[in-house]
């Protein structure tokens, strides 16, 4: 399958009137009334969103603190992404029953989103079978479907006849043909979802029997026939949704509330669009350094890049360019030589608090050699491994830096966790389109700090020195 040019394949989708989509989308939410949980493997899910709390552990008190706030919506950010088979789904139990039983204690209704990669990394279809395997024997309702809806506008990734693409510069690349599908832990070949459904679960569920939500439908606003498509379903067969633009998340939205008040059940796997449509989440303009840098600060900020995609080596090559940015490789290889390790990583907090400390801003990143360690479990704790070495420097730090940045899904979930221990934090908004930013509670190493969330495979070459020169008045 030959990668397209998008405007060759966007150039026969029908235009629709969304301020109507919009004015019918806000009625069916106000009815709606469910406690949305979203389960977010890693912490750049939080893309699309603002004024919403993510929550960096399950413990019962902690979804009992979500289930209290007045919005309708919370994340818990498990990083299951970085977890083994084992850990994965042990975790995703435990979250379901304690879901279940708040719920239950508080007589809410709710729904759960699995929140994963718009380029279909993740332990799929693991995670979402026992999340609804559990809910269904603390409640005895069986889950009808499952909704999977890919599509990330900011990241370049559309769902178009049921083919998942990638945007790479003016083309869309089929999903199964682009790095992301080689990935070591998570690799798959598949491009149409249906397929990559069958592919995943290897052939429990087929292709043949999955309901797919066409952008014809879409786009000629056909809520009645798409509700009637979801009310078919059952037996947690899976339901693709075909999505180029937030109107067409919106669209699916509307059909799926009337099917849910039908009595529909289903869970949900998908990018960072559906939750901000579902969670009624409003537009809001970029934030800027005056809303990002604490004023009176005038220490250096602190770049962390671990993420190893192309998308962030060749981001790291232009932010290089800059001559007023002091850089500092860790050599990641030592890793597997615990000796030097310790030795590696206090001459970079040496080098990095003096910088800081004179306001110099600062990037320390991991080597770009990836390292082949053999089978998919052993790769992934030796990301683990590299992550929680390069997330170190930032816990050891004495210093507040003037902004921290972390690059890459895993990287940026230890920094926030383990290197500034924030418990809860609450989405400030967006820095670029799909780059979030926490303001850090007042439990962590840097109280209402701001961090920014830098994914891996999100943004132009430009667009990580452009946050940069940003911050840095450049």
């Amino acid at each position: 399958m030959a990668k397209i040019l998008k405007s060759e394949l966007f150039k026969d989708i029908p235009v629709i009137d969304e301020t109507m989509v919009d004015d019918t989308l806000k009625d069916v939410l106000k009815a709606f009334g469910k406690k949305i949980v979203v389960l977010d493997d890693d912490p750049t899910g939080v893309q699309t969103v603002h004024d919403i709390s993510v929550y960096t552990d399950w413990s019962a008190e902690s979804i009992a603190a979500g289930f209290a706030e007045k919005n309708s919506m919370f994340f818990i950010l498990t990083n299951s992404r970085a977890f083994s088979t084992a850990e994965t789904e042990l975790v995703h139990r435990d979250i379901a029953n304690r879901i279940a039983s708040e719920a239950k204690k508080t007589q809410q209704e709710f729904m759960i989103i699995s929140r994963s990669d718009s380029t279909l990394r993740g332990h799929y279809p693991l995670e979402t079978q026992i999340l609804e395997s559990t809910v269904a024997k603390n409640s005895g309702v069986q889950t009808d479907g499952e909704v999977i809806m890919p599509f990330f506008k900011e990241g370049g990734r559309f769902t178009i006849n049921n083919i998942h693409y990638v945007q790479e510069d003016e083309y869309l690349v089929p999903a199964g043909e682009t790095e992301f599908a080689k990935d070591k832990t998570f690799a798959y070949t598949a491009s149409n979802l249906g397929e990559y459904i069958e592919e995943k679960t290897k052939g429990a569920y087929k292709a043949a029997d999955t309901t797919y939500i066409s952008l014809t439908d879409i786009r000629k606003f056909k809520i009645q026939e798409i509700t009637n498509q979801l009310l078919k379903v059952e037996n947690f067969n899976k339901v693709i949704v075909n999505a180029v633009d937030y109107v067409d998340v919106k669209v699916f939205a509307i059909a799926l509330i009337q099917a849910m008040s039908q009595g529909k059940t289903f869970m949900f796997r998908t990018a960072a669009a559906f939750t901000k449509v579902i969670g009624g989440v409003t537009d809001q303009p970029l934030l800027t350094k005056k809303e990002l840098v604490e004023k009176g600060n005038t220490n250096g900020g602190l770049v962390i890049v671990g993420s190893h995609v192309q998308k962030t080596t060749q981001q790291l090559a232009e932010l290089q360019k800059c001559d007023y940015i002091k850089f500092i490789e860790f050599n990641h290889l030592l890793v597997l030589q615990p000796e030097n390790l310790e030795l590696e990583l206090k001459r970079i907090i040496n080098e990095a608090e003096s910088d800081i400390k004179n306001g110099q801003a600062v990037v320390v990143f991991t080597g770009r050699k990836r390292l082949d360690v053999g089978s998919e479990e052993e790769s992934l704790k030796v990301s683990v491994k590299i992550s929680e070495a390069i997330t170190s420097i930032v816990q050891r730090l004495s210093i507040k830096p003037g902004f921290l940045i972390a690059k890459g899904g895993i990287t940026s979930s230890d920094v926030g966790t383990k290197g500034l221990g924030v418990k809860k934090a609450q989405v400030l908004g967006q820095v670029k389109p799909g780059i979030p930013v926490w303001k850090t509670g007042s439990e962590s190493k840097f109280p209402n700090m701001s961090y920014i969330i830098f994914p891996g495979n999100v943004g132009a070459v430009e667009t990580l020195r452009e946050v940069v020169d940003m911050l840095n008045d450049r």
